[in-house]
């Protein structure tokens, strides 16, 4: 609801804050739903992998990875994703495409642990394929949402 004052002036909303809050919820609640799916994604293909066989023993620790330390990590990166994006919806003229390219650069170094581990074939490239899943979740569903303009 607008009016005019004297000056023929018109009061109103501030739209740009309003547009940018509404971005940035709209954001929040797909990369929340997102981190949801990869999270799911992630547990279920390592508990595929498990069946098969896949013991997710790392030579450093001794110990399998549990599939709670799936989630939790999983959990944790995609939340830090979704600041990433978020810090970039608020300071880059090209959020969506500065996005697909730091995310999938940070994708693409986190491929390092698991090929120094010294765990064996079937754990690494099942570790590998466990990285990959939820970025094919997050990356394009963050970037399509940092794409969309309602503003």
């Amino acid at each position: 609801m607008n009016s005019m004052d004297d000056n023929g002036l018109v009061a109103g909303p501030a739209s740009g804050r309003t547009g940018h809050t509404r971005r940035l919820r709209r954001l929040a609640g797909t990369g929340s739903m997102a981190t949801l799916a990869a999270i799911v994604a992630t547990t279920l293909a390592a508990a595929s992998a498990q069946a098969v066989g896949v013991d997710f023993e790392v030579p450093d620790g001794g110990e399998a990875i549990p599939l709670s330390g799936f989630a939790v990590v999983t959990g944790f990166f995609s939340v830090v994703g979704m600041v990433i994006a978020a810090a970039l919806l608020r300071w880059s003229a090209r959020p969506a495409e500065r996005f697909v390219w730091t995310a999938v650069s940070l994708t693409a170094i986190s491929l390092v642990p698991p090929l120094l581990s010294g765990a064996d074939t079937a754990t690494t490239t099942a570790l590998i394929g466990l990285h990959l899943v939820p970025a094919t979740v997050m990356i394009p569903t963050l970037a399509r949402s940092l794409r969309t303009r309602t503003d």
